[in-house]
């Protein structure tokens, strides 16, 4: 039943909870971390971790994407950054890199950032990128947003991409554009295509349905809502708290897995979170996996050097996210997902602390943790 609240006559509100509401409930058996897997399947692509990252250019570059897959994770090309519009994309990001060190008005990184993006995509560039990580031996993930994905999703698939990240703020199954414009139709667009998709962001139950229905493999569930470094909810005045769109778009899939006699969408987790403690309250929560931005940005694999940003910073007339320090220390990136940690505030060893909490909890698997009791506060 939903809990509705009333903050005016006639006008009701849902009540919903983010990730810092709700607890995991420890069960009556615990068992050895060394017994616990955290590996997660998407159609034929196996992975060690649950982790897919944000497609930002702040934390994925070509190298960092094999190093990434190499450590048991999915590192997503933005196939519409930095990389896909500047042979010397390093050295654009040098060049912004030393505007943060002396720009007193942050301001200033984002117009830098719009006029890097001002540069066409170069298919060429974005070819040679994914040819380099596939070359490594990892999966290779491109995301492309709604607007551009008929056209670029050929040349990304001749480059040798296996799995197509379709994602912007909003990703839904209908679009109603201005006349002369020819909408996506993200089912005909899927099924014509020989690589799985995954498609989002969605924050409820209705258009997470609807994604699961064109076809989509995984539907991300949020719009990579980041503390200090986001603004879409003040810029669109738009957002649903991660923990209620999760279990919202978990009871998307229970019931669309029972409307196809089986077919199962995976859901991943993208927003609200920080640290290894959000992480495996997402998975309780409903999600097979996570999308990471901002706890990433500490590895010291990371091209933005501890600055981060999601792709709506260059957007060229209305930037839903700041350019913004995201942390103070760095690490190197297997100390970052895998330990040890030196410190106590969950955002060293991420993974490990996920295994942690399965074997406290006496899970063994991802999908028997998303079982898990939790509790929320009110």
């Amino acid at each position: 039943m939903r809990d509705l609240v009333e903050i005016g006559m006639g006008r009701t509100a849902r009540k919903a909870y983010d990730l810092n509401d709700v607890e995991i409930v420890p069960s009556r058996r615990t068992r050895s971390s060394k017994v616990v897997s955290t590996a997660w399947q998407i159609d034929a692509y196996r992975f060690e971790l649950p982790l897919v990252t944000h497609p930002s250019d702040a934390i994925v570059s070509p190298s960092s994407a094999v190093a990434i897959g190499e450590l048991g994770g999915l590192g997503v090309l933005n196939a519409e950054g930095l990389w896909a519009r500047h042979a010397d994309a390093e050295g654009a990001l040098a060049g912004l890199l030393r505007t943060a060190e002396k720009a007193d008005d942050p301001t200033m990184l984002i117009r830098e950032l719009q006029d890097l993006h001002a540069a066409p995509v170069r298919g060429e560039l974005i070819a040679e990128a994914i040819k380099s990580v596939r070359e490594s031996g990892v999966t290779v993930a491109a995301r492309v947003s709604p607007q551009h994905a008929a056209e670029l999703a050929p040349d990304l698939l001749a480059a040798g991409v296996e799995l197509l990240v379709v994602q912007g703020t909003i990703v839904s199954a209908e679009h109603v554009s201005q006349e002369g414009e020819e909408p996506l139709n993200l089912k005909e667009f899927i099924a014509d295509l020989d690589v799985p998709v995954i498609a989002g962001g969605v924050s409820d139950y209705r258009t997470a349905m609807h994604l699961m229905r064109t076809g989509a493999a995984g539907v991300i569930v949020g719009q990579g809502y980041t503390p200090g470094v986001t603004s879409t909810d003040r810029v669109l005045g738009i957002g649903v708290p991660m923990a209620t769109a999760l279990v919202d778009a978990a009871a998307a899939r229970r019931d669309y897995l029972d409307e196809t006699g089986g077919r199962y969408v995976h859901v991943l987790a993208d927003g609200g979170i920080t640290c290894s403690g959000d992480i495996a309250k997402a998975i309780a929560c409903g999600a097979d996996a996570v999308m990471l931005g901002s706890p990433l940005a500490a590895a010291a694999e990371a091209p933005g050097r501890g600055l981060y940003w999601t792709s709506a910073a260059a957007h060229p007339s209305l930037p839903r996210s700041r350019v913004a320090s995201a942390t103070d220390q760095e690490v190197d990136l297997k100390t970052l997902l895998l330990g040890p940690a030196s410190d106590a505030d969950g955002t060293i060893n991420l993974f490990g602390a996920l295994r942690r909490a399965l074997a406290k909890t006496g899970y063994s698997d991802l999908k028997e943790f998303q079982k898990v009791e939790v509790t929320a506060r009110v």
